[in-house]
């Protein structure tokens, strides 16, 4: 059963919460912010089901009547903002889910709790329908929005609401995590740490994802080999690439931590902190055959091509680029 120590690495959101339950100083309204798979659900889910446990402490008990309710998502007074539409809520979700309910007292709890999910896919009516509840919100309504992009609400929202932003979590913890909870190699869980930059969840799914398993051996692949390949063989990787385009990302990724790998071996001959530890051999042939100015073009490169398609720019082009780029610098 899930509480606040269930939730790593955010500290600052848990004791924002359970001071706010323990002086019963409650907002009427909270934006949980941060990137996708980041658990901001998760945190929402505890602080409702504390927020409604009949023991009234700042931990949910997970025993009385509400919180089992609320551990199965079937609790009447934590209402889930819903929307048909995939990439909009609309004015009518806000109006019929939350403005027509909000009068309508608790039916068991003292609170009556409004989660909307995917909040930043409110469009502007919905928004300004939502600002009337937020102006004189019933004692006993909380509304907690989630959103990957806190710019994507109205100031006017924004300005009546407790923000709270989760943080990349410490890769440290992120590998403890994947190793005790999810049962993950230590090797494995490692890179997964690494490549999701604090993002817990991500982690998780990576952990887990054989299409990740193929981009890393593809790019570690390339890597290992591109000092030899001719023009021909890099317009058949480009090629390859393009099958996994919504996955570039981390494809790029993979090659960052390559020469950052590559650059603190140079730096210290170490090897016991680099997380492709059992690519030594490459990554040490890698750092003695490129200069320091080489590794940072690379790595600016990188970054580049990250903005270039971003910004919609030629996949093939800019990858040609890119693997141009490291060529030289191999």
């Amino acid at each position: 059963m899930p509480n606040f120590s269930d939730i790593i690495g955010q500290n600052l959101i848990v004791e924002h919460m359970q001071n706010a339950i323990r002086e019963d100083k409650v907002s009427h309204a909270y934006i949980i912010s941060g990137e996708r798979y980041c658990g901001k659900e998760f945190v929402a889910n505890i602080f409702a089901q504390a927020l409604q446990c009949e023991e009234s402490g700042v931990e949910p008990c997970n025993e009385c009547h509400s919180c089992r309710q609320a551990v199965t998502k079937n609790n009447p007074d934590i209402i889930y903002v819903t929307h048909e539409k995939p990439n909009t809520i609309s004015v009518d979700d806000i109006r019929e889910q939350v403005n027509a309910t909000v009068a309508i007292k608790p039916y068991a709890c003292k609170r009556k709790i409004y989660i909307i999910s995917e909040s930043e896919k409110m469009n502007d009516n919905a928004q300004n329908a939502l600002l009337k509840t937020l102006e004189e919100p019933p004692a006993y309504v909380v509304i907690i929005l989630l959103t990957d992009n806190i710019n994507s609400l109205l100031p006017t929202i924004q300005s009546r609401c407790v923000s709270l932003q989760m943080r990349p979590v410490d890769d440290k913890l992120v590998k403890k995590f994947l190793m005790e909870e999810e049962k993950v190699p230590d090797y494995r869980a490692e890179i997964c740490a690494a490549f999701a930059r604090g993002n817990i969840g991500k982690a998780r799914i990576l952990a887990s994802s054989e299409e990740f398993d193929k981009i890393k051996d593809d790019a570690i692949m390339l890597l290992r080999h591109i000092d030899e390949m001719d023009t021909n063989e890099i317009a058949q990787t480009i090629k390859d690439m393009n099958g996994y385009k919504l996955e570039i990302n981390d494809f790029l990724d993979i090659l960052a931590i390559w020469y950052r790998d590559a650059l603190l071996y140079k730096a210290t001959a170490d090897a016991n902190h680099l997380v492709f530890r059992d690519e030594f051999q490459n990554i040490k042939k890698t750092a003695s055959r490129t200069t320091y100015e080489g590794i940072e073009d690379v790595l600016k490169a990188l970054d580049t091509a990250k903005s270039r398609l971003s910004a919609n720019v030629s996949f093939d082009l800019t990858m040609e680029l890119l693997l141009m780029t490291i060529k030289e610098n191999s």
